[in-house]
């Protein structure tokens, strides 16, 4: 499992160098998704009883506020939908402001399983139930949010930005990713672990289903 995610990183790392801007953000959706199936999967053994430390959802919550909002939204927030509001796109109507709400709508969630994960260990019955339901619940809605991304604003963008733009906004993706890097790195190495902890659970309940 170690070496198969080392071998992972290694040609993610190849391929984000060859990648556009959009193709960046879209690679960075999947690994998102993948963190919110293992989520998903921890806070069903979290509201069955099966998990007592309350430190895993903490993690969760690490993830999808720093790679999640501030490296993924923020990347977008920054340079995309700025990008496209210097090109003429309206921030107040239209897909820009929807992707803004669910963006807001998210982080209230996150802040929510953060707080049930600072909460006093072992689980409660209440908080256990709670955590399992934000979660569902933050998780349908970020998916729901990733579709209109990659099936409507995405392409959208690649259509209606002029060339000159699209360059300015591979330029800054490029160098986003080199000013934060390290951070970067770290922030995947955590989604990875999560998923190669809870995923396989995922999988498994599936296919007994």
């Amino acid at each position: 499992m170690l070496f198969q995610l080392r071998e992972n990183r290694r040609e993610r790392r190849r391929k984000e160098e060859e990648m556009d801007p959009i193709e960046t953000l879209m690679t960075e959706h999947r690994l998102i998704e993948r963190v919110l199936a293992a989520l998903e999967a921890h806070t069903a053994r979290v509201r069955a009883g099966e998990v007592t430390e309350r430190a895993e959802l903490e993690r969760f919550a690490r993830f999808f506020a720093a790679f999640a909002d501030r490296h993924h939204h923020g990347k977008e927030e920054e340079i995309l939908f700025e990008t496209m509001v210097e090109s003429g796109f309206s921030r107040e109507a239209g897909p820009i402001a929807v992707m803004l709400f669910d963006h807001e709508q998210g982080r209230a969630l996150v802040r929510r399983l953060r707080d049930l994960a600072a909460r006093p260990e072992p689980w409660i019955v209440e908080d256990a139930r709670e955590a399992d339901l934000a979660a569902l619940q933050f998780s349908q809605g970020l998916s729901a949010h990733i579709r209109k991304e990659d099936q409507v604003l995405y392409p959208m963008a690649e259509r209606r930005l002029p060339e000159a733009a699209l360059q300015t906004l591979a330029e800054q993706v490029e160098a986003h990713g080199r000013e934060h890097r390290e951070t970067e790195r770290e922030l995947v190495e955590l989604g990875e672990s999560l998923e190669a902890r809870w995923l396989p659970l995922a999988a498994r309940e599936r296919r007994e289903a």
